[in-house]
């Protein structure tokens, strides 16, 4: 009778390791299914995000100079229209992540900084000067070096970098469908993600 009860309560000893077993091999395996999934998904977004614009203005230039001992003054004008292309970017690709399996967490580290393209088409018209005061180069660099200021000008007054942002929070909002889904943290800047909506409450890194 021992003997029967020694064996009965060894094969339940054998199956208890081996559910065990069993489970620890499944959750080994999914774990890695899951890792392996948030690395690709994090792969896949890190794309490059464009919002584009495309700005116009016409841009009165003028400079006067005394010669000849201040007996003389020079003039120089020209009327430059402007037509500006501008591109806000974020290379997702450059994105930085950690992967913490035993606590299920993604951590992004780094998320880059805008990359900002001014293309400007500068047209000019009317161009007058003095013979003693001709137009050089130094014109035609402070004229673009001014037009480029006021572009600037024009996409912080813009919605341009308020849109460019709204596309990157889409982006980033899929890693937390992402880890969500398959029970998983996200953490960006020591702050858990909470919901799809929690990157437009962030303090960013400077």
């Amino acid at each position: 009778m021992r003997k029967i009860l020694f064996g009965v309560v060894i094969t339940l000893l054998l199956l208890l390791v081996f559910q065990w077993y069993k489970r620890y091999e499944e959750r080994n395996a999914y774990l890695e299914e899951s890792t392996q999934l948030i690395r690709q998904q994090v792969n896949n977004v890190g794309k490059l995000v464009v919002t584009e614009g495309h700005f116009s203005e016409v841009y009165n230039y003028k400079q006067s100079e005394k010669i000849l001992a201040n007996l003389w003054t020079t003039e120089k004008r020209a009327l430059v229209v402007v037509n500006a292309d501008v591109s806000i970017a974020y290379d997702l690709s450059k994105l930085e992540f950690e992967i913490d399996e035993e606590n299920k967490t993604l951590y992004i580290t780094t998320i880059p900084e805008p990359e900002l393209k001014i293309a400007p088409d500068l047209k000019y018209y009317d161009i007058s000067s003095d013979y003693l005061n001709p137009f050089n180069a130094d014109d035609f660099n402070k004229i673009k070096s001014n037009v480029m200021k006021s572009v600037r000008g024009k996409i912080d007054r813009s919605g341009l970098k308020e849109n460019a942002g709204n596309r990157l929070i889409s982006e980033l909002s899929k890693f937390y469908i992402l880890t969500n889904s398959l029970g998983w943290k996200l953490v960006y800047n020591q702050q858990e993600i909470n919901s799809s909506g929690s990157f437009e409450t962030l303090k960013w890194k400077d």
